[in-house]
């Protein structure tokens, strides 16, 4: 097969993100502004949309996520947007296929614990990693956008002698790296005043960041009560969709 290398500039194949990491604190309003996009399917992790009226499924094992997943592609993957309420709830959900993963090595086939965490030198969270983008390759492949919402997690760090806080997503280790850098665009959500704002723009204290021009370093007011009435709007995330 030979290589046809281009002779002008290819144009750009997306303008939206594939994949988008949302996270924030507790009681931000991600799971309603969820609810407000058109479309999209919540498989909720953690029953946290008990009090929000939206297209959701709840899943409590990684098997009734994987039969979830099946459904959606047998009736012909009929939504633009899955959103996955919490990744950070997934990554505890795929113990059981980390297990299955060492198993099958010569090392751990007469493995009988419930938990690799406590393979000696760390040596679980390999398997650990493996499972959890082995479950998100198929994840992926169940809507044209696929929304990961984690929660947040603190952290301390030094600031040229001072001690500030600085914002993460709350994920294992190499996880976390891999799949931010593996994102389209990651954003925090927060809260001010009747608005839900989700944020595109990089500091040392909040990991950011957008691939996609239209969200580069962008704020966008995702939520907003209006005179008593909560309205919701996506539009300027996910434009000419």
């Amino acid at each position: 097969m030979s290589i046809v290398l281009p002779t002008s500039k290819v144009k750009a194949e997306r303008v939206n993100p594939k994949r988008l990491i949302i996270y924030s604190k507790p009681k931000t309003g991600k799971t309603t502004a969820y609810a407000g996009l058109e479309d999209n399917l919540i498989i909720d992790l953690e029953n946290g949309s008990d009090y929000v009226e939206a297209l959701k499924v709840k899943v409590s094992s990684l098997q009734e996520l994987l039969d979830t997943g099946k459904a959606i592609k047998a009736a012909g993957s009929p939504y633009k947007f899955v959103t996955i309420d919490t990744v950070t709830a997934l990554e505890d959900m795929i113990m059981p296929l980390a297990i299955k993963l060492y198993r099958a090595t010569a090392m751990g086939k007469n493995f009988d614990g419930d938990t690799v965490v406590t393979l000696p030198n760390g040596a679980g969270y390999l398997y650990i990693r493996q499972a959890f983008f082995q479950v998100l390759d198929f994840i992926d492949t169940l809507a044209p956008t696929i929304i990961l919402s984690g929660h947040i997690k603190d952290k301390v760090v030094d600031d040229k002698g001072e001690m500030v806080m600085s914002a993460n997503i709350d994920l294992t280790g190499k996880i976390k790296s891999l799949i931010c850098a593996n994102a389209d665009a990651i954003g925090y959500m927060y809260r001010k005043g009747n608005q839900t704002i989700l944020s595109f723009k990089t500091s040392d204290e909040v990991t950011c960041g957008a691939r996609p021009e239209h969200l580069r370093n962008e704020e966008i007011v995702i939520s907003e009560m209006i005179n008593g009435t909560l309205t919701t709007d996506w539009s300027k995330v996910f434009i000419n969709n």
